[in-house]
């Protein structure tokens, strides 16, 4: 016997279904799976979010130049920070997160996958806007993703060990999920071979993969609310939406505290918080999408993309500051570089001059040749 209550006939009692939660974690967070029953419109959701992965994938690898990976390779500092901040710090704040909140073993799976992703291609853009170093944003995101094959379903496997004994966890498919990761790696592979051989069309992939990620999120948000229809807001609790506003932003201050501490210079401070914050939500979308049950997972799908409205959002703020208040200080610093380098050079003009002119050479009459010296001033 187990000790669970019995009936007065000796039969079982039916299981528990996933999802009930507790009352402030979001009980109704594996809810709405019955609003997922539009097989036609489920499919073609599923196709949406698997091609806007492989064209946010195939835009990453456009990005990335050979050259600037042998760089990065001989010193791996963008290779160690996308390792502390996509799979160190993120899932520990995720992790962090879900138990605060309180949140049910359904809510906290999708909390927990979207912080154990790598970092998607928002913060190239985003750090273009804020003056940040491109190179080291598109090796940190190129580098994250890479990683993720094998750091991912392992910070899952760990970080989910406190839910081990729901339903969610136990299916949870993790091999599925290193089968979604491994997909990703032909699109990335075909957008460095673009890059190589036509480098024109590479740009012009980059700047489609990037509008094709503002019209996902729009379509996804619009078809998910068809499905789930007036009743989506009543299934996702307000916890998760807490978590959503907070996540990002503890994202960006944990990344500018880490590249802090790697004494990076200021624009590389904004770089890495970019890219710690801002998590590539196709690719949780996918999973939650491609590999869960609709009725198991329910309004938890929506997470990824609450995220990614929220991280738009905050980033949006960031650049927005920084061209208010700190665009000045960047002009300044460049600046007084540009002036440094001018000193520089016309100290090594005089030099040069005071070097080479011992006297004028004059040829006289009868082909005779005299040196007149000349007093040059110092």
């Amino acid at each position: 016997m187990d000790g669970s209550p019995q009936p007065p006939d000796g039969s079982p009692q039916p299981p528990v279904t996933v999802g009930t939660g507790s009352p402030d974690g979001g009980g109704a967070a594996g809810g709405g799976g019955e609003a997922f029953g539009d097989r036609s419109l489920n499919q073609g959701l599923s196709v949406l979010v698997g091609l806007a992965l492989c064209v946010t994938m195939l835009g990453l690898g456009c990005a990335v130049e050979l050259s600037q990976l042998g760089q990065q390779l001989r010193r791996p500092v963008g290779l160690l920070l996308a390792l502390l901040g996509q799979f160190v710090a993120m899932p520990l704040l995720a992790f962090l997160l879900a138990l605060i909140f309180a949140l049910d073993e359904v809510a906290a799976v999708a909390v927990l996958l979207c912080g154990c992703c790598p970092g998607g291609n928002l913060s190239n853009l985003m750090s273009v806007l804020v003056d940040g170093d491109m190179n080291l944003s598109i090796i940190m995101t190129a580098s994250s993703t890479l990683l993720a094959l094998f750091l991912m379903p392992l910070c899952l496997w760990i970080y989910s060990r406190h839910w081990i004994n729901t339903a969610v966890v136990q299916l949870l498919p993790l091999g599925a999920v290193s089968l979604t990761l491994g997909s990703t790696l032909l699109p990335i592979g075909l957008g460095v071979l673009i890059r190589y051989r036509h480098p024109r069309a590479a740009d012009l992939l980059v700047k489609i993969s990037l509008w094709s990620l503002l019209v996902t999120l729009v379509i996804l948000f619009i078809l998910t609310g068809t499905m789930l229809g007036p009743d989506l807001l009543a299934h996702i609790p307000a916890s998760v939406y807490a978590i959503a506003v907070l996540m990002p932003l503890a994202g960006y201050a944990l990344g500018y505290g880490l590249a802090t501490v790697f004494k990076m210079p200021p624009h590389c401070r904004r770089t890495v918080s970019l890219e710690t914050g801002c998590q590539n939500v196709q690719l949780c979308t996918a999973i939650l999408k491609l590999t869960f049950p609709p009725e198991l997972i329910g309004g938890m799908y929506m997470f990824p993309l609450l995220y990614a409205l929220f991280q738009s959002a905050e980033a949006g703020l960031f650049v927005l500051l920084y061209k208010m208040y700190g665009r000045e200080s960047h002009k300044q610093d460049a600046l007084g570089e540009e002036e440094d380098t001018d000193i520089s050079y016309k100290k090594l003009k005089e030099e040069e001059v005071a070097d080479t002119s011992y006297g004028t050479v004059t040829t006289g009459e009868h082909n005779s040749i005299q040196m007149e010296p000349t007093q040059t001033a110092l």
